[in-house]
């Protein structure tokens, strides 16, 4: 009887971990929109293939224990004897999970993070090396986006941000009264905006995408700030090189 009720799970296991790995490579997640989205995704589906094993584990066992030990009839009047773990399984199950641990400290934790500040150290805190830079203000509630050359965006002035594709954009962020944060789900990449303290953000935009197309093309504030939080957002459109210098000299014409 034992052995019937390991194949039973072992099978259950089996089917929901396939439907779990299949799901991982569904078309599920938003645009990519950047060089970073393409890295964070990557990661991310990696996280899942192992994971996915561990967790469709748990709920196979405990989906089974259910249905097959559930109560029948008339409640029993005081618990069962205590189960206690011992033998090869709990040792196993350990191990595995404890050296999935430490796997995916290293890989992608470490190796992802030294790749991330590689790639801020040459296009993010180098100020040469940013093909645009964008001054991003962030208060109670709203957003405002200073260009290079005097232009600013904001909810009530040009409405959107735009930024040209395959350039690396520098968004230098600050806040002047409560902590907020920039985030654009296309790009994957999100920075707290912090009273007193610049924190920076760079992308590299690699396909078009404006927000009447897809709402992850957006600038959000994802972090509760009050009252209007959720008012605090700007659509964001990625336009060619030649585009862009268009839409700059066009705000400058209208004055904004």
């Amino acid at each position: 009887m034992h052995g019937k009720h390991l194949i039973s799970v072992a099978l259950l296991w089996a089917g929901l971990t396939a439907i779990g790995e299949l799901l991982v490579f569904a078309d599920l997640f938003p645009a990519v929109g950047s060089h970073e989205a393409e890295d964070f995704d990557s990661i991310f589906r990696f996280l899942l293939i192992l994971g996915i094993p561990v967790f469709t584990f748990v709920i196979a066992v405990v989906a089974y224990a259910a249905l097959t030990w559930r109560i029948r009839g008339e409640r029993p009047a005081e618990d069962g004897p205590p189960i206690r773990g011992s033998g090869w399984v709990p040792r196993i199950w350990l191990a595995v999970t404890g050296a999935l641990a430490v796997f995916v400290m290293i890989h992608p934790g470490l190796t992802g993070l030294a790749k991330l500040q590689s790639s801020y150290t040459a296009y993010g805190w180098g100020k040469e090396e940013a093909d645009l830079e964008i001054n991003a203000t962030a208060f109670m509630w709203q957003w405002t986006f200073d260009y290079p050359d005097g232009t600013q965006v904001s909810i009530t002035k040009g409405k959107e941000v735009v930024i040209p594709v395959n350039k690396h954009v520098r968004f230098n962020v600050n806040s002047i009264d409560v902590v907020h944060s920039l985030w654009i789900p296309a790009f994957r990449m999100k920075i707290d905006a912090i009273p007193g303290r610049t924190t920076y953000m760079t992308v590299f935009p690699t396909e078009l995408g404006a927000y009447d197309e897809d709402q992850s093309y957006r600038v959000q504030c994802a972090e509760l700030c009050g009252l209007d939080h959720s008012k605090m957002w700007l659509p964001i459109r990625v336009v060619s090189e030649s585009e862009f210098e268009a839409w700059l000299a066009s705000l400058k014409s209208e004055g904004k």
